[in-house]
């Protein structure tokens, strides 16, 4: 049975100029089912997209993986008028319709996660033609002439004995190639139905929209956490290892300043067993140089989704996030630092950050805030 994930993208948005490409907690917004869909057990996923940039950004990110393509959609499924049906049948006519169940996520619900987009594919295994994502709401509903639908005013129920409605929240639709075929729809016959928390039915139409669902998603990563031993150091480059700053000459970048301390602190934590690792957005051939001469080999340069990858590389080299330890300055650190088991900034980093970060050192980037981290895991790691 070959499963496949469906992702479509328009490059124009209303009410949010560039909503799919706007950073929600440090990485665009897309990225957010992308990275889950990756981690679900879909044979293929396949982002649909009029937008060049977004080409661009796949192609150049997600190397790592080929279960991920991206094709490019039609200027006539990509208008404010045309449906989302209208994209899934060109598409799905685009590859003659090559599998056996199609899971269409939606972008603008970053809170899917992996074990949602498995459950609905589930729910087809054991004999359902579709699925679709739900939540249970405790909201009591009226008519517009003043009465209710779902209770008796009268007889007002207590929450936890009211079972409230199931409202669809638009994150994720699977059905079989025979429903789609011949429905051209997303949900016909028998449906099943998968629950998704409350958070999930938030949309994302204005900038409050925006931020609170933003302080969700963050909110929901920390409560995830639960720190255990440090098997690994995780390290952004630019604002950590140095002062951020970069001198270049006419042929380009020059040069950056490492503190020696920070390389002797990362040397002494590997005698203890725990494994470094290197990410950072920059292609520079000298941090390269650089981490060769620290003898460590794995090394991510040119990461802009650097949740999705620390993902990737925990499933493949089985670790969990809670025992990771992860040093970041910025907004593209966020995501990481919500939700590792430990998290720090330097002193002298970004004021957002800070607001995140498990610890804030004393030291600044690049004069000595690595060696200070390498201390506290040495000390921290004592107790297991």
């Amino acid at each position: 049975m070959k499963k496949i994930g469906f992702i479509p993208l328009r490059k124009n948005s209303k009410g949010i100029a560039g909503k799919n490409k706007r950073k929600m907690v440090g990485r665009p917004l897309f990225t957010w089912v992308l990275g889950e869909a990756l981690q679900s057990g879909l044979d293929a996923i396949y982002v649909y997209t009029d937008d060049d940039a977004i080409i661009s950004f796949i192609e150049k990110e997600y190397h790592y993986t080929k279960r991920l393509k991206v094709l490019k959609r039609s200027a006539s499924s990509a208008t404010d008028t045309a449906t989302t049906e209208s994209a899934m049948m060109e598409f799905a006519e685009k590859i003659d319709f090559n599998f056996d169940v199609f899971c269409l996520l939606q972008a603008t619900s970053p809170f899917t996660k992996a074990a949602d987009i498995d459950a609905c594919v589930q729910e087809i295994k054991h004999g359902k033609d579709a699925a679709l994502t739900v939540v249970n709401t405790h909201r009591f509903i009226w008519n517009a002439n003043g009465t209710p639908i779902n209770y008796d005013p009268l007889k007002r129920p207590r929450r936890q004995d009211f079972e409230g409605l199931l409202v669809e929240n638009g994150a994720v639709y699977a059905c079989t190639k025979n429903v789609l075929q011949t429905y051209n729809n997303r949900l016909a016959g028998d449906i099943g139905i998968v629950k998704m928390p409350e958070d999930s039915l938030h949309e994302i139409d204005t900038e409050t929209d925006w931020v609170v669902v933003e302080n969700l998603l963050i909110e929901r990563q920390k409560q995830n956490k639960h720190p255990e031993k440090i098997t690994h150091l995780v390290l952004d480059v630019d604002g950590v290892f140095t002062d951020g700053t970069i001198s270049y000459t006419k042929d380009g970048e020059h040069t950056k300043h490492f503190d020696m301390r920070d390389g002797m602190g990362l040397e002494i934590l590997r005698q203890f067993g725990v494994e470094i690792m290197v990410m950072t957005s920059e292609q520079s051939e000298l941090v390269a140089k650089r981490m060769q001469k620290l003898q460590i080999p794995q090394v991510f340069l040119g990461v802009k989704d650097k949740y999705t990858l620390l993902q990737s590389l925990s499933k493949q080299q089985n670790f969990s996030l809670n025992n990771v330890a992860y040093v970041g300055d910025d907004v593209n650190d966020m995501t990481n630092i919500c939700s590792v088991g430990w998290s720090f900034t330097p002193n002298n980093g970004m004021d957002e950050i800070k607001r995140v970060a498990d610890v804030i050192l004393s030291k600044n980037s690049g004069a000595g805030a690595i060696r200070e981290v390498c201390q506290f895991i040495k000390n921290y790691n004592k107790r297991f």
